[in-house]
């Protein structure tokens, strides 16, 4: 298995409205952290999440947080 791309070794606080969101898990997307479709033809696919309430949250960039799309400060060890 290939290992994503690291988008950026911090994450991005995005203030989201209620809805689903597809988080980039390749790392390749230019509209981080957000997927674009640009893992077309690779081995990864996107991860969906539902957000129930607006409100702002810290996603994950490097792509290797345990707790993807949330950043867990796995960045700092990269």
């Amino acid at each position: 298995m290939e290992n994503p791309k690291i988008a950026a070794k911090f994450p991005k606080m995005v203030s989201l409205e209620p809805g689903t969101y597809y988080w980039c898990a390749c790392g390749r997307s230019k509209n981080q952290p957000f997927c674009d479709g640009s893992h077309q033809g690779g081995e990864f696919t996107p991860l969906s999440f539902k957000i129930e309430e607006k409100k702002d949250v810290w996603l994950c960039q490097c792509k290797h947080s345990r707790n993807k799309p949330y950043c867990d400060g796995t960045h700092h060890k990269l």
